[in-house]
């Protein structure tokens, strides 16, 4: 199902504008004064949104992207992730996975202001360094 297309064409915006839009149709879904999309109140919210990314993998990895990487290649997504090992926080972390290797996406799309006191962890590495070969 994924390929270059979907990473690079319509298909993972489509799913974060979706997210985005579910998040602001949800955020004032309770108040009395209900903003009607397309009005100033909901675009600014809408716009505000902040968005996280994350691939699973079928070997039960999972990574989160902060952004593509463009090095050259159609065959595989190129993409720097976001660290949760401590040791990988000092540096950049481009990751290359053979599209056939995504089992999903998954778009969590927040606002700041709203956004959990903790960050989410997401296990992008296997954890500590007593793995061998490691």
């Amino acid at each position: 199902m994924f390929n270059y297309d979907w990473f690079h064409g319509t298909g993972l915006q489509s799913q974060i504008d979706e997210a985005k839009r579910r998040c602001a149709v949800q955020h004032f879904a309770d108040a009395d004064d209900q903003p009607e999309p397309g009005t100033p109140d909901y675009q600014e919210y809408l716009a505000a949104l902040d968005s996280r990314i994350i691939l699973y993998l079928k070997d039960g990895l999972s990574y989160e992207m902060k952004e593509m990487a463009n090095i050259g290649t159609s065959s595989a997504l190129a993409f720097e992730c976001v660290p949760v090992d401590e040791n990988y926080t000092v540096g950049a972390y481009v990751i290359v996975v053979p599209f056939e290797d995504i089992a999903r996406v998954e778009v969590f799309a927040v606002h700041p202001d709203d956004r959990p006191v903790e960050n989410l962890r997401i296990p992008g590495f296997r954890s500590g360094s007593n793995e061998p070969g490691r």
